[in-house]
């Protein structure tokens, strides 16, 4: 088996791990000794593989939140696009909540904005074979940023709706020019 793939298998199993110990308790009272007790690892390969339990979250985070884009790149549509990946963040919610609850620097957000940005930036000059002008990279900006807003407000659970519901207010609430982009290109 290949290093990569091998170390990917032991960080799964300490993500799982952490996973359950999140079902009893917030990040912050989660020991790394919970964790591999939980799994049957040590803590030599806990920290061969992971700085803290905050760098394994970000690790994890990074891996479903790529999941999360391939299923949305499954859509057809933007609004295919974002059920399919708010349904899959609803799989993976309680982690999804606590990596968001525990992101001070905001650098899972600004994660998820790149990611979403970078999709759709690429749906529109893949379908017009042009770079994407300046005035609707800023419009798509803002409208990315209010995206990942209320993404994180739902996932917090303070936004109480279907995932079916979060992507039609999103795909309504795109700027008039980004809007008719979408409808020229039928990405809506």
């Amino acid at each position: 088996m290949e290093p990569q793939k091998q170390n990917d298998g032991v960080r799964y199993k300490l993500a799982n791990a952490m996973k359950e110990c999140m079902r009893t308790a917030p990040v912050e009272k989660i020991t790394v000794k919970e964790i591999v007790e939980t799994c049957g690892l040590t803590r030599q390969t806990f920290y061969r593989n992971f700085q803290d339990k905050y760098d394994l979250i970000n690790w994890y985070f990074d891996k479903i939140l790529l999941e999360s884009f391939e299923h949305m790149g499954e859509g057809r549509t933007v609004y295919e696009s974002l059920v399919n990946k708010f349904e899959y963040i609803q799989m993976e919610q309680l982690f999804f909540r606590a990596a968001f609850k525990n992101d001070q620097q905001n650098c899972l957000r600004d994660h998820d904005f790149e990611l979403i940005q970078e999709f759709y930036t690429k749906q529109i000059e893949s379908r017009t074979g042009r770079k994407i002008s300046t005035e609707l990279q800023f419009e798509l900006e803002m409208y990315c940023l209010g995206s990942v807003y209320m993404t994180v407000q739902w996932v917090l659970g303070y936004r109480k709706c279907t995932p079916e519901e979060l992507a039609h207010a999103l795909t309504e609430s795109m700027s008039v020019r980004l809007r008719e982009v979408f409808q020229k290109l039928r990405l809506i």
